[in-house]
């Protein structure tokens, strides 16, 4: 798969705001400081999410609609947000709801930082995501700012951690390593909803 065309559809936080649109979505979730925006305008290759010098910036769930085929989701990134506890609440229902209930999320893509490894955080979201029986695509981001052993190390250690069937995939946005095999883990996601789809 290669990205040609993405369109920015809506910002939204409640089930009735989303778009209506059947079409699968691939959410991608990470802790506030894990790159995730720049990740995002690398794999798209375009300014399409806002990086923020601080993090905690996407307070909502961003509907990217992507070759006219699927939804890429960013999600509001978790443990640094510096927001008012209510809205901090209603982030944490809302999301759970999105996870547990969206029956056109194909998967999620959760990204790691392979400096620092998992954090409790990013446990929590794992433990969720098998509790709902969704798709996980792992990824260690920022994969330059390492050397090969803690790279090894930390693919190892977080297949173990998760309980994923294969390593994770690493990524720079930096470099550029990484890009399409994150690519492909994301149509391999979306192929399966389709089939699952077909199946029904």
């Amino acid at each position: 798969m290669e990205i040609k065309d993405v369109t920015f559809l809506q910002s939204a936080l409640s089930t009735a705001s989303r778009p209506k649109d059947w079409l699968p979505q691939v959410a991608v979730a990470g802790r506030s400081n894990v790159g995730k925006s720049s990740l995002l305008n690398w794999l798209c290759r375009r300014q399409m999410a806002r990086v923020a010098k601080a993090p905690g910036k996407t307070r909502t769930l961003n509907f990217y609609l992507v070759n006219r085929a699927f939804f890429l989701v960013d999600l509001p990134g978790y443990g640094y947000a510096k927001v008012q506890s209510r809205l901090r609440q209603q982030w944490g229902a809302e999301l759970a709801r999105y996870l547990a209930g969206e029956t056109r999320l194909a998967g999620v893509v959760s990204l790691i930082d392979i400096r620092h490894g998992p954090s409790p955080l990013d446990f929590e979201l794992q433990e969720l995501l098998l509790e709902n029986g969704r798709e996980r695509l792992v990824v260690l981001t920022k994969a330059d700012k390492v050397n090969r052993s803690h790279r090894a190390d930390m693919r190892r250690e977080v297949q173990l951690a998760f309980g994923v069937p294969t390593p994770p995939l690493v990524v720079s946005v930096r470099s550029g390593e990484g890009r399409r095999e994150l690519l492909d883990g994301i149509e391999d996601l979306l192929d399966r909803w389709r089939e699952k789809q077909r199946g029904e």
